[in-house]
């Protein structure tokens, strides 16, 4: 018995190093946590500089939050801090009575205790390098529309206007006040539901007869949202008026697809009215737009808009500034997509937008501009608002020369 008493003061004496080794390794973290948090409380409690008046009530009061935030957390951080001392307290006290078993848990313990601190140290940088790696993931730069990558925004125009594509003519004269790269073919996104809409009017269809939105009227294409959920269903005189004021995609493929004949045979339909109507730039596959092999270019819509603007039908439609549809239980409000209709200071007869990435904004229109009836076709215009900015430049310009249109007037470019 009396050589077992040196061994196990050997064992205690390692013991009670490993319990006070815990404690040493335990402070500075505490105290380096307590001394951030105690260096941003002057931060938020100094005074607010001169010209911030008005924002130094709201500073005060964020103070005073991260100052109870701070003492709160100064707290729970001595409340640790006393608990972990009483249990290293009682670790040592209770190292005598260890046997070799529970000391070999109580190093497991420590070494594992140890792991856990540096794991939280690095937890933060990690979290934020993997957010940073997401937002670089999710970041992605501008498509370029076609017109952009075709250069033809570098060709320049008597009114500087943001469309890379311009053409004014007088409906009744068909004198040309405005042409800017006019025989560029381009996407034409949503000003194809303009054909859209005249062939369903033409077509004398039923407009009271129920359409309702299936799974195949959902965009695949560009993946765009509709409020017309799957299973919606309205008069087709409904969905006509959707797709020409709102430019709603699901509603204009309803249209296509419930045409006698289906959607193909529509789409051949669209083909040959444009052939019919000398549109030789123009080219359709679908009957929304969201599609950028649609394509036409400014003369030939130029052409279409004369045309539709002789339907009673698609011109309160396309110009109805807004709609209202009951679907089920709920009243859903449309409005439409070219705020200009709204303008005191526009008379329009006709119009429709569109846009997709490879067509840029795009805008067509009929309007009474100086006593002239104008037509007006702007694409591939850059910004979201430039197409209205670019009809807005064309009627001052008329209005301010009287609706006179001289051979100096006459902006003419060719791209």
């Amino acid at each position: 018995m009396p050589l077992l008493r040196p061994f196990r003061l050997a064992r205690l004496t390692q013991v009670m190093s490993l319990a006070l080794l815990s404690c040493a390794l335990a402070a500075p973290i505490s105290h380096a946590a307590s001394s951030k948090k105690e260096v941003k409380k002057p931060v938020a409690e100094a005074p607010a500089k001169k010209g911030a008046k008005a924002s130094s009530g709201k500073t005060r009061v964020a103070a005073e939050i991260k100052s109870g935030k701070n003492a709160k957390a100064e707290k729970s951080d001595k409340a640790a801090r006393g608990k972990s001392d009483k249990a290293d307290t009682k670790t040592a006290k209770a190292g005598k009575n260890l046997s070799k078993a529970e000391r070999r848990e109580l190093a497991k313990a420590e070494k594992s205790s140890g792991k856990t601190r540096v794991a939280r140290g690095i937890a933060a940088p990690a979290r934020a390098a993997v957010v940073a790696a997401a937002a670089a993931a999710a970041y992605e730069p501008a498509r370029l529309s076609y017109g952009q990558m075709a250069g033809l925004h570098s060709v320049n125009d008597p009114l500087d206007l943001q469309s890379s594509v311009a053409y004014v003519v007088d409906q009744d004269t068909h004198e040309v006040l405005l042409s800017k790269n006019d025989q560029a073919v381009l996407p034409i996104a949503s000003l194809t539901k303009l054909m859209t809409g005249l062939l369903i009017s033409q077509a004398r269809l039923p407009m009271d007869e129920m359409i309702t939105i299936t799974q195949d009227d959902v965009d695949t294409e560009k993946n765009s949202s509709s409020r017309l959920r799957v299973g919606t269903t309205l008069t087709r005189g409904e969905m006509l008026h959707l797709a020409l004021m709102s430019s709603e995609n699901r509603a204009a493929h309803a249209l296509g697809r419930t045409y006698p004949g289906g959607l193909s045979q529509f789409v051949q339909l669209m083909n040959s009215k444009a052939r019919q109507l000398g549109m030789k730039d123009t080219r359709y596959v679908e009957p929304t737009g969201l599609s950028s092999s649609n394509q036409s270019s400014a003369r030939d819509l130029a052409m279409l808009v004369g045309v539709a603007h002789g339907d009673p039908l698609v011109r309160e439609y396309s110009t109805s500034p807004g709609y209202e549809v009951a679907v089920g239980r709920r009243t859903l409000q449309f409005n439409n997509t070219n705020r200009l209709v709204k303008s005191d200071h526009w008379d329009i007869g006709l119009q429709k937008t569109g846009y997709i990435s490879e067509a840029g904004r795009c805008l067509v229109m009929q309007a009474h501009v100086a006593g002239r009836k104008l037509i007006m076709v702007f694409l591939d215009s850059a910004g979201k608002f430039s197409r209205l900015a670019d009809a807005e430049r064309v009627r001052h310009w008329v209005e301010s020369n009287g609706g006179s249109t001289s051979t100096a007037m006459l902006g003419r470019v060719k791209g």
